[in-house]
């Protein structure tokens, strides 16, 4: 891909304190996007909430703004920075989250800031629970049974239709946050009501439970001209049903 010279300033948004489930290799991918983009002469503006990381050295990016990463504050600074564009996918789901807060409230058209790398169309397609099995549903792609619920209501009903055990997966949350799995209907009420409070648009998929099956990942990386290549394959040594943060996984 060759050099863009139409842009010369770039925000890179960190992905913050790491927990469980966002895990260090945001830290690491956001502290080389930095080194990338500075190595090719663009200036580099950072925002992480994370002074722990190395990305948040002064050595990393040309101005680190080291503030909340919420709507309010990034808007701030993309108001006072005027990038020419924005890079939000090194920072997960924390990044990809605000550049859509962004774009929807209308920050990036005002300051004519352009959003590198995924789509927010595509990202959208990809956080959505529903849009994301429509997608799958339309490419041919075995889905488990699934419903959208926006309440206790319609989340017991659809958990009725599916048959017990299920799993609940909050829309736009981090690291499965909220999620679970119900093997009756006391533990999914008790699931559903924190679901529904950590969704920030109150959106669960409920979805037939595969806890105990055996999970093969693949890492594709894939670009417009639908070139890809396979970055690594793992097999969990653990069953579905161990969180990511205390899992084990082989690279063959």
């Amino acid at each position: 891909m060759p050099k863009r010279n139409d842009i010369h300033k770039v925000l890179v948004i960190g992905s913050g304190p790491i927990v469980i489930g966002q895990a260090a290799e945001f830290d690491y991918a956001g502290t080389q996007a930095c080194l990338a983009l500075k190595e090719e002469g663009y200036e580099v503006v950072l925002c992480n909430s994370n002074p722990a990381t190395i990305m948040t050295d002064t050595s990393i990016a040309d101005k680190v703004y080291m503030e909340p990463l919420t709507l309010e504050y990034m808007a701030k600074i993309i108001r006072y920075e005027r990038p020419d564009a924005i890079l939000p996918g090194i920072g997960g789901q924390t990044g990809l989250n605000l550049a859509m807060q962004l774009e929807k409230k209308g920050v990036l058209a005002e300051c004519q800031t352009e959003l590198l790398g995924t789509r927010s169309s595509s990202i959208e397609r990809a956080e959505d629970r529903l849009l994301f099995k429509e997608l799958c549903q339309s490419l041919g792609e075995p889905v488990l049974p699934s419903e959208i619920a926006h309440s206790m209501e319609e989340g017991l009903a659809a958990a009725d239709k599916i048959g017990y055990p299920v799993v609940l997966r909050p829309a736009f949350t981090l690291g499965g946050t909220g999620g679970g799995f119900a093997g009756d209907e006391k533990a999914f009420r008790s699931i559903m009501k924190n679901a529904l409070q950590l969704s920030p648009v109150h959106e669960v998929l409920i979805e037939k439970s595969v806890k105990g099956y055996k999970e093969i990942e693949y890492e594709v990386m894939r670009d417009s001209n639908d070139t890809a290549v396979t970055i690594c394959n793992m097999e969990n040594v653990d069953p579905v049903g161990i969180h990511t943060g205390d899992s084990i996984v082989v690279c063959p």
